[in-house]
């Protein structure tokens, strides 16, 4: 095992460092060249406080989980006192008031009819959810025909069976899993009248096979942070609609005001079938996951038949103490001006990253809400530019042809000019490398 971003060996490191390399298993590496992973002991606001002192602006906010920062004082308390009180209990016969409470706040929250909420403990699980959903409504109204979907060049929803069959199929994360995964229909999200006439015609001539339409809005998450239009989701809403097929709009990574409102689809007036939340859902405290339908789907499973119900139930769904950060997330939303934030990070973030369009190797610089994307013809020496990064007290994770930012929605604009700056001086040594 190399040496980790830090130039940190095994031995000078903590004694669980040691395990690391002949234990953990860590997630999209090649274990027998990786470096050794940073040891991060303590996280605080927008910082993760490795094992030597260190700390580091976090970037990425724990893949975008942490929109409020690390160890709100808030979420914090809310937790501790459930803890005290009741740290799980199944949902099934039984339930409780968070679950209850937070489902309402939820539908609340979210536009249009989308007041059914079925919770779970990831995401990626919570779009196996929304494929059933949809599959199974269809089968239980005499229509077992449908059980395909369309999603979208570049798509990523989530490494799961099911999940992985709506990626982008050429993405090289799932590949090796051709022939073995379902098979979807994967098209080019329509920005022009011309590609949306071709969309439309493409779901007319299929659609005896469609469960529905699946799609990221706005954002294409870890398929290459893409974006497209308002204009072009709203598109395809009204396209999918007109067909008579269901929308499932997965908001897993831009949900909760990434992307500058509180749900992205808010930006294009569409009020999906399904919709999926993740990641911010808890502020980064607990693994927790919801998927939301209207009342059209949710009533094709009632009736007298024990074999309409939705057959699902993750162990740790609705977990009582996800439950509780969830209601503290949602307090802080409402208490602060996070969206107004959200504005203000991507005017610095746009403004910040622009010596970055000049550099050798950048094919595009792009911002929308609190995420920023500098994207490379190739990218080179990844070991060497994570410890650039450290060095410079920031985290960033650059993956396929991209450096993207996700900061904490809390950052302050002095934390945000460091993250920036930081990122376009080690941009900067790369490109001339």
């Amino acid at each position: 095992m190399s040496l980790s971003c830090s130039e940190t060996s095994v031995d000078s490191g903590p004694a669980w460092q040691r395990d690391a390399a002949d234990h953990l298993w860590m997630p999209y590496t090649q274990m027998q060249t990786a470096p050794l992973p940073l040891p991060v002991v303590a996280t605080e606001d927008v910082y993760l406080v490795l094992s030597d002192g260190r700390r580091l602006i976090d970037g990425l906010a724990s893949w975008w989980t942490a929109c409020h920062g690390y160890n709100h004082p808030h979420i914090a308390e809310r937790v501790a006192a459930q803890l005290e009180v009741m740290p799980h209990v199944m949902l099934g016969g039984i339930h409780h008031e968070g679950a209850v409470t937070l489902a309402r706040r939820l539908a609340d929250l979210l536009p249009g009819d989308l007041a059914h909420v079925f919770f779970s403990d990831s995401g990626s699980v919570a779009v196996e959810v929304a494929m059933k959903m949809a599959v199974q409504m269809w089968r239980n109204r005499g229509e077992g025909g449908r059980n395909r979907f369309v999603t979208f060049k570049h798509a990523y929803h989530g490494d799961t069976t099911g999940a992985m069959s709506l990626s982008d199929p050429e993405r090289s994360m799932h590949a090796h899993f051709k022939g073995f995964l379902l098979e979807q229909y994967c098209r080019p999200i329509p920005e022009t009248d011309e590609e949306q006439a071709a969309f439309c015609a493409f779901l007319e001539s299929h659609r005896e096979q469609l469960a529905a339409v699946v799609i990221e809005p706005l954002v294409q998450g870890a398929g290459g942070m893409r974006f497209h239009s308002p204009a072009a989701l709203a598109a395809v809403a009204r396209i999918a609609r007109q067909q008579g097929l269901l929308l499932v709009a997965d908001e897993i990574a831009t949900g909760f005001g990434r992307t500058g409102s509180m749900f992205a689809c808010e930006q294009a007036e569409v009020v999906p079938d399904i919709m999926c939340l993740g990641k911010a859902l808890t502020a980064g405290t607990l693994g927790m996951a919801a998927t939301l339908a209207t009342g059209e789907v949710f009533e094709a499973f009632l009736g007298d038949e024990s074999e309409k119900a939705l057959m699902h139930g993750p162990t740790y769904m609705a977990n009582p103490l996800a439950c509780a950060a969830a209601h503290a997330s949602l307090d802080l939303f409402e208490q602060h001006s996070d969206l107004a934030q959200v504005q203000a990070i991507e005017k610095s973030l746009t403004e910040l990253l622009k010596p970055c369009r000049s550099l050798p190797g950048v094919v595009d610089v792009r911002t929308r809400g609190a995420i920023a994307v500098v994207q490379v013809e190739r990218l080179h020496s990844e070991e060497k530019l994570c410890e650039r990064f450290v060095q410079a007290g920031i985290w960033l994770r650059p993956f396929h042809d991209m450096f993207y930012l996700t900061p904490p929605l809390s950052i302050t604009p002095d934390q945000l000019h460091q993250l920036a700056g930081a990122t376009v001086e080690v941009i900067g040594d790369w490109s001339r490398s």
